[in-house]
């Protein structure tokens, strides 16, 4: 997955200054990001504070290694059946 070139404080701070009054049209133009991006934003991180979009990042990297672990105890298992047989 593609890595987003801005912050999350910055992205809360991009939805902060249309909350506060800019228009969307605007402010993609004046940082250079698309509107798509602007909406998709809002939906992962709005009505956020900073804070919490950290704690959403490390609950995220913390999900993903889980899973991965997970995945790999279940490979084990299935080897295992594999190579010794079921009754």
């Amino acid at each position: 997955m593609r890595k987003s070139k801005y912050t999350e404080e910055q992205i809360i701070g991009f939805l902060r200054q249309v909350e506060a009054g800019m228009p969307v049209k605007e402010l993609c133009r004046k940082h250079g990001f698309s509107d798509a991006s602007f909406y998709k934003w809002r939906a992962k991180f709005g009505g956020m504070d900073v804070s919490e979009a950290r704690r959403l990042k490390e609950l995220e990297s913390e999900n993903g290694k889980l899973k991965r672990l997970l995945a790999e105890a279940h490979l084990d298992i299935y080897a295992l059946k594999t190579v010794l047989g079921t009754k």
